[in-house]
């Protein structure tokens, strides 16, 4: 090969630079979830992968997804840092115990964003569904029903997470609002599907009287224990997700209603990171999505029930799979469930 033709090509690259074409950004994203096992969680990690596809920007995705405290999930951001990735999306198990670590990948230059759960470390970017408001439209909604009076079952998710930290403000704002509205059992289900099933069939069976549920998400199987057990179908709140949507619509004799937490979040929190890493941050270091309430007690809320229901997914997948203005993935990418590389 003449010295003229090996020129050629550093030839074009010049001419490239000079007309203002840059090169492809490839990014590496590590990604931290500490429940696997959970509908919603599944969901969510899908999302950033589809997200991470569908951007263009990201080359690989680094991620460490597994049942996991605080101090499991400050190794495993440890040792995203230590594998050179440019941001990490996390779901944080607590908002203060992995500071330490979120403060040590910011300070070598790594974009830190919480998903679903806020944190505590200033130098972290936080989106998330509006978690405070999505229990205390659901509570409110379910106190109305119950005629303003009588007993409700409060099952909560994970003791000591922020989002149910959050919620459990919501709720209690709602019930405030309520006097004569009495918390008759307070359980934390974990967000765990046969865990949550189990505690309300437990406690149906010591014959308490109650007149409403209200659930933190996990909701089709407390649906599925009245109608196995054959107790009576009082009101019930839960998530969007695609099951409790579809028995909203199909269960005769339920009454209820689904307020949004979109797993897809998850998606909007890649997404985020990019348009940081691109030099584009948001004015405030907190973005929330915020929530609204599907129900079926009127004819308006029948027909958004209907509009959202997808027998499609999966039972425990929230239907809204994308957020509009943060997630430019498709239904087929985000079910695929497959991110750069795979």
């Amino acid at each position: 090969m003449t010295k003229s033709k090996l020129l050629l090509p550093l030839v074009a690259a010049a001419l490239m630079a000079s007309a203002g074409v840059a090169a492809a950004k490839e990014y590496t994203i590590g990604i931290s979830n500490t429940v696997q096992g959970n509908g919603w969680r599944e969901e969510m990690i899908c999302a950033m992968k589809a997200q991470a596809l569908a951007s263009g920007e990201v080359s690989k995705l680094n991620i460490a997804h597994r049942n996991t405290d605080a101090a499991g999930q400050l190794e495993d951001v440890r040792n995203l840092i230590s594998a050179g990735v440019d941001a990490i999306v996390v779901n944080p198990a607590d908002p203060a115990g992995i500071n330490a670590a979120l403060k040590e990948a910011t300070d070598k230059g790594i974009v830190v964003v919480a998903v679903d759960q806020a944190v505590t470390e200033p130098s972290a970017y936080v989106i998330s569904n509006n978690q405070e408001e999505y229990a205390y439209l659901g509570a409110k909604w379910l106190f109305q029903q119950m005629g303003g009076k009588g007993g409700v079952v409060y099952m909560r998710g994970a003791a000591g997470a922020s989002a149910d930290s959050d919620r459990d403000k919501g709720f209690k704002r709602a019930l405030a609002e309520f006097p004569d509205v009495k918390v008759v059992h307070e359980v934390f289900t974990g967000w765990q599907q046969d865990q949550g099933k189990q505690q309300i069939l437990d406690f149906s069976a010591t014959g308490t009287p109650y007149q409403g549920i209200w659930t933190s998400g996990i909701d089709n199987v407390i649906v599925d224990a009245l109608v196995e057990s054959q107790a009576p179908l009082v009101p019930v709140v839960g998530a969007d997700n695609a099951g409790f949507v579809g028995q909203l619509t199909s269960v005769e004799g339920l009454k209820g209603a689904a307020v949004t937490n979109p797993g897809s979040i998850g998606g909007a929190g890649v997404a985020l990171a990019l348009q940081i890493l691109d030099g584009k941050k948001p004015d405030s270091k907190l973005v929330l999505v915020n929530p609204e309430l599907w129900e079926n007690a009127t004819d308006e809320g029948k027909a958004k029930l209907k509009a959202a229901a997808d027998p499609s997914l999966s039972p425990e997948w929230p239907v809204s799979i994308s957020i509009p203005g943060w997630t430019t993935y498709t239904k087929d990418q985000i079910v695929a469930c497959k991110g750069p590389g795979e």
